[in-house]
């Protein structure tokens, strides 16, 4: 959520008139994530979040906001996007497709626990079992066939070591794409994901009791896409339920937030077993885009690349510790 494109205030209130939400009194560049243009903005009528979309095209944007529509409407706390008189959600503002979101109430929890994995876990299962009726399709894109693409030109900036774990890797993932079992997780246990569910992208306000935040919505879904449902899971172990400073999984956390998801969705057999596998594809997947972003940055008057050996880091635990959530424990 850098700042690529700047947007005057003249431009936002054009903006806010059409949607009759009234006068704009403050907006404020969000200088977090790397992807799209975002202020805060407040006006008459509210607090919204306002999203100049920089890579995502006009064509491909419906499928994110009507998702997030989709979402909110059946119950699930996501940021709803503004339509319209007429119903459109996606707009134009200093020449970028642009949307208008509800801001989400509360603060990020940077330092989670079991009880917060637990709130998000359940959501989590709640979020995918809300969007099996959702008519759009989008592929993931940041899956394989772009990991097939980028690998190669980030090859020539690792050394030894890393280039032999991301062609090792790479492998690994290839044949797992092509088995049986992940094709049957593809046909019957897929649809929308959010694909970036980290911490910075869950929303909690205080709750009853000290310390018992209340979980107030999930947001940012612009690399949303139609991918596997365990994938969505792996990316979240590999962020809430880790040590930040050795990426090694902390499994009482894990557990819980398993445990907490197989209350609203059962996990099946294959997805037990191909959950170490699926963990180890969420941290190349992000361990690749970091790389791509050090490596290959685009200018923002607002940027900072996350650090790539975090994820490097954690896709080496999870080659060396593979986690099974079914047995409780790492593999022996």
């Amino acid at each position: 959520m850098a700042v690529f494109t700047e947007v005057s205030a003249a431009q936002a209130q054009a903006l806010l008139d059409h949607l009759a939400l009234g006068r704009l009194t403050s907006l404020r560049g969000i200088g977090a994530g790397i992807e799209n243009t975002n202020y805060f903005v407040d006006c008459e009528s509210g607090h919204y979040v306002l999203t100049l979309f920089e890579r995502l095209t006009a064509e491909q944007l419906p499928f994110y906001l009507r998702l997030m529509q989709h979402l909110a409407q059946r119950g699930v706390p996501v940021p709803e996007p503004h339509a319209d008189a007429a119903g459109e959600i996606l707009f134009e503002v200093a020449g970028k497709p642009a949307a208008i979101v509800d801001r989400l109430h509360g603060g990020h929890q940077l330092a989670p626990d079991a009880f917060h994995c637990r709130q998000v876990g359940a959501t989590l299962a709640r979020m995918h079992l809300a969007g099996r009726d959702f008519p759009l399709q989008q592929p993931n894109l940041r899956g394989l066939p772009w990991w097939r693409e980028v690998a190669p030109q980030i090859l020539p900036f690792l050394d030894a070591p890393q280039a032999e774990l991301l062609k090792s890797e790479m492998a690994y993932q290839e044949q797992l794409a092509a088995s049986a079992e992940f094709a049957h997780l593809n046909t019957d246990l897929s649809g929308p994901i959010h694909a970036d569910l980290f911490r910075d992208n869950v929303m909690f306000e205080p709750g009853e009791g000290p310390g018992r935040e209340r979980l107030t919505g999930f947001f940012d879904f612009y690399f949303a896409g139609c991918d596997t449902w365990l994938f969505d899971l792996a990316v979240c172990l590999n962020d809430w339920c880790i040590d930040l400073t050795t990426g090694c999984l902390i499994e009482e956390r894990a557990s819980v937030f398993v445990a907490a998801y197989e209350s609203e969705r059962p996990l099946s057999g294959a997805e037990h077993r191909l959950l170490p596998a699926l963990l180890r594809a969420a941290a190349l997947r992000f361990w690749l885009s970091r790389l791509y972003d050090l490596h290959l940055p685009r200018e923002a008057s607002l940027l900072k690349a996350h650090d790539p050996r975090h994820f490097e880091r954690v896709l080496r635990e999870r080659i060396a510790k593979p986690w099974h959530a079914l047995h409780g424990g790492v593999a022996k």
